[in-house]
């Protein structure tokens, strides 16, 4: 399940350490259309968005 950062809205993976705190998310914004939309390199084990 993705997180968002609440201090940039930054989105990122669960065990990701790039942020210090967060909210589950059950789904992308839709600004979100694909894996490259997603700038912290804690997606990088994903191929697309379908894998998540």
């Amino acid at each position: 399940m993705p997180i968002m950062s609440s201090g940039d809205f930054s989105i990122h993976v669960a065990e990701c350490d790039e942020f210090d705190d967060g909210m589950p998310i059950s789904s992308f914004p839709d600004e979100v259309t694909s894996i490259d939309d997603l700038d912290c390199e804690c997606w990088s084990g994903f191929d697309s968005l379908d894998e998540v």
